[in-house]
């Protein structure tokens, strides 16, 4: 493996370098919810160009996050799917999804800007969780 493609030893920068863009974890939450298609891919996420969805799914295949399966048939079926390794990433996104709920939209207030603390506690134990699933 040459100097250049080999991964961080530290958890975070590691998980930052294999899931590095906007687009990296939405493609993984698609595959999450079962295999697809580059074309479905492609229709879950408006905006992505076939470029950038190529280069990520062949990321995530040479480091062992998914598979791609090509069927014997005409016309051509591809399908990609998340490996075990892969299917990990659930916790990870689960445990961002429940912290982004709790950020709040816009400017905050004056008022708004003082932490109760009955808020930090349920936060606090989501960053514990994905701390613990990173590293």
């Amino acid at each position: 493996m040459s100097t250049e493609s080999r991964l961080p030893e530290c958890g975070v920068a590691r998980f930052i370098t294999l899931l590095d863009g906007p687009w990296a974890t939405l493609i993984v939450r698609e595959l999450l919810r079962g295999p697809h298609r580059f074309t479905q891919l492609r229709e879950a996420l408006p905006g992505i160009s076939p470029h950038t969805l190529t280069s990520r799914l062949r990321q995530f295949e040479r480091h062992g996050i998914v598979t791609r399966t090509a069927y014997a048939e005409i016309p051509p079926r591809v399908e990609y799917r998340l490996t075990p390794l892969g299917e990990g990433l659930r916790a990870v996104l689960d445990t961002m999804a429940a912290w982004a709920v709790t950020v709040p939209d816009g400017e905050p207030t004056a008022a708004g800007s003082q932490t109760n603390e009955s808020d930090v506690g349920p936060v606090r134990e989501l960053e514990e969780t994905a701390l613990k699933i990173v590293l």
